[in-house]
């Protein structure tokens, strides 16, 4: 049970330091409290502790890399909507995988960007939040469907935040049951939950026991609140389930994800699998 040394990361969420706070004005524009529009640098700041703001932005691939190399990431997943991200695919393709953001209020055109950035970047996986489209839009929703249809096409998965959101924002369309649906609908989908299903992670276990598409990751946890639920299906039927995924720099720092992670309670065969195993076979990185 002891964390192994030497083991390679691939890391599921992953970014660049950037300047500024405007990548949050997507949350901004629909939270309605004061702190969360006008206050707090990163709307979910309420929640993290030593979220790492000061990084340096002159050069944000090597810093991102720099603690890649000191944590032994191998690679990490990365968006392809800015500059910095495209140059990091571009400069260091060893290293960092692409991910389309999507917002499937944008109908068919959300559609086209996928299959553009398929062409364009070689995206391995699709992302979306649902508590932070503008209007939401829930896990089911129609709209999502022509999104999950062409991540089928494409044989990629789709990475999808459920449970309760950080941010100030409404949680019903991240409920977990809704989930369900979608792989009722969608057998062939690979469906990778994001941000922790909390507090439904006894309902997210039975969905995965159900569903042999249907994956967690543990992004935005430190490694000292993964959910118990979550390490005991690991360390029981779970082992090719769980995906490791940091959240990096966003809302933790690598050196406390990683100063948690020996005191997490994985039986020996779950670590490989869980810190590359799983997400080298979802990313079809061995391809």
């Amino acid at each position: 049970m002891a964390f192994p040394q030497g083991v390679p990361v691939i890391d599921t969420m992953i970014a660049f330091p950037r300047e500024g706070t405007a990548q949050y004005d997507f949350i901004r524009r629909q939270a309605k409290d004061r702190e969360s529009r006008e206050q707090m640098a990163f709307p979910a700041e309420y929640m993290f502790k030593n979220v790492p703001h000061d990084l340096p932005t002159d050069d944000p691939v090597s810093v991102t890399l720099r603690e890649m190399d000191r944590y032994g990431i191998e690679r990490g997943l990365i968006g392809v909507e800015d500059e910095t991200s495209r140059q990091a695919l571009k400069t260091h393709p060893d290293r960092f995988v692409a991910s389309s953001n999507i917002d499937p209020n944008e109908g068919m055109d959300a559609v086209r960007k996928l299959v553009r950035e398929h062409e364009e970047f070689g995206i391995r996986a699709a992302g979306c939040f649902p508590s932070g489209t503008f209007p939401q839009v829930p896990i089911n929703d129609k709209k999502m469907y022509p999104i999950y249809a062409k991540c089928v096409e494409l044989d990629i998965p789709i990475f999808v935040c459920a449970g309760v959101p950080g941010p100030r924002l409404k949680l019903a369309p991240q409920k977990v049951e809704l989930i369900d649906e979608v792989m009722f609908d969608f057998p062939e989908l690979v469906f990778v939950t994001r941000h922790g299903c909390e507090p439904w992670t006894d309902l997210a276990v039975k969905l995965l026991l159900k569903y042999p598409n249907l994956y967690y990751s543990t992004s935005a946890f430190a490694p000292k609140y993964y959910p118990k639920a979550i390490i005991d299906y690991a360390n029981t039927r779970g082992a090719d389930k769980i995906i490791y995924a940091g959240y990096f720099p966003m809302g933790l720092t690598l050196e406390r994800i990683f100063t948690d992670m020996p005191d997490v309670p994985f039986r020996d065969h779950v670590w490989p699998k869980f810190l590359h195993e799983n997400a080298r076979k979802v990313l079809k990185l061995d391809g």
